[in-house]
């Protein structure tokens, strides 16, 4: 299979999959113990779209440290900006909400723009660290501005500036489409990056990055602008996140959020885009639907020792995500391509050996006699 064959492969089996999704809420497809509803009803759709606005923003954080192998802790941080950007514009300014969404995206990528620069001047450890301080400025800045951002209580979206169509649980549908559209956006962004030569470079400095010096090349500016891209899709979900909850609360900046954000990254497989789509994905409806399990009777009934741990999700996924990396190292998706790279080196090897047994037998001399 040429690289080309393969390509168009994926782009054909992408747009199939993008329109089963786009299908789904006109359909009546049951998923017991999956879905809370079938996918027509505003349950089921409720918990897809959150779980692609998840997808979308692990999907940029993959982008950060699958590309450019930067560890940070504080992606939450234009996630938040995304999400509290465009409720604080819309209840200040009384602006629309697609001036409110560029807005909120501009204000995104200054605060991006001013700490990738500064958390640029150092590499490594150094770097998560000053990505984790601006995280922890950014939550303790939300918690104690009540009056702007509503403090530990959240803010609500003022939905005077929100069209109808995109407001309520009457319109879950829209929203998921909205949500769809933007898990798309992000995407295609992503696939630019890892083609363009700004992926390249963020990747060769990512293995050597003073050889990328010796050769003349800007290293940090390459890693600046993915780190602002990154944090521009990071915002853009969040804008859909604020969209879809009708609100926001201060875990939204925390750190808390990026590293579950970095354990669905690692759960599908850093370095994979459809590995942390997987990834976001399968966290979100384990989260949900564990929630659900955790205080349910059938568990309530069980011997202290099996109630106690199955009753706290977090100890659930935590569990799964050990397992992950004992037996998974490079995630669902690493350990797919690894099981796929093989099976096609051994046919390959297969079809060598044929045709070297081919030659062997055409090289044998043939006996003649001579009457």
């Amino acid at each position: 299979m040429t690289e080309l064959t393969r390509r168009y492969g994926v782009a054909v089996g992408g747009i199939a999959l993008v329109t089963l999704m786009a299908l789904l809420p006109l359909l009546n497809i049951s998923l017991p113990g999956i879905l809370p509803t079938p996918t027509y009803q505003p349950g089921a759709l409720a918990m897809l779209s959150l779980a692609m606005v998840f997808a979308a923003l692990a999907l940029s954080y993959n982008m950060l440290l699958g590309t450019g192998g930067m560890l940070s802790f504080g992606h939450a941080l234009y996630f938040g900006a995304g999400a509290y950007g465009l409720g604080i514009i819309l209840e200040n300014l009384g602006v629309p909400l697609w001036p409110g969404i560029v807005l909120a995206l501009v204000g995104g990528l200054a605060i991006s723009l001013v700490t990738g620069a500064i958390s640029m001047r150092v590499t490594g450890i150094p770097f998560a660290m000053v990505t984790l301080a601006f995280a922890q400025a950014g939550s303790v800045l939300v918690r104690r501005n009540s009056s702007v951002t509503g403090g530990e209580e959240g803010l609500a979206l003022e939905t005077d500036h929100v069209p109808d169509w995109l407001v309520g649980v009457a319109n879950t549908r829209n929203l998921y489409w909205a949500t769809l559209a933007v898990l798309v956006v992000v995407y295609l962004v992503a696939v630019w990056v890892d083609r363009s030569r700004l992926g390249h470079l963020a990747r060769a400095s990512r293995e050597n990055e003073l050889r990328m010096r010796v050769l003349g090349l800007e290293p940090t500016r390459a890693k600046l602008v993915l780190f602002v891209l990154a944090a521009l899709a990071a915002s853009l979900s969040g804008i859909a996140y604020m969209l879809l909850q009708s609100g926001t609360v201060p875990r939204a900046v925390s750190a808390d959020l990026t590293i579950t954000v970095l354990v669905m990254v690692v759960l599908g497989g850093v370095g994979y885009r459809w590995g942390a789509i997987l990834g976001g994905v399968l966290y979100t409806v384990l989260d949900q639907r564990l929630t659900v399990l955790a205080g349910s009777d059938a568990i309530a009934g069980l011997p202290s020792i099996l109630r106690v741990p199955l009753s706290e999700p977090l100890f659930l996924l935590g569990t799964m995500f050990i397992l992950v990396v004992l037996f998974l190292p490079g995630g669902i998706a690493g350990t797919a391509h690894t099981w796929l790279d093989g099976r096609r080196r051994g046919r390959s090897h297969d079809q060598l050996s044929d045709l070297e047994a081919d030659s062997e037998e055409n090289r044998t001399p043939v006996e003649t006699r001579q009457s």
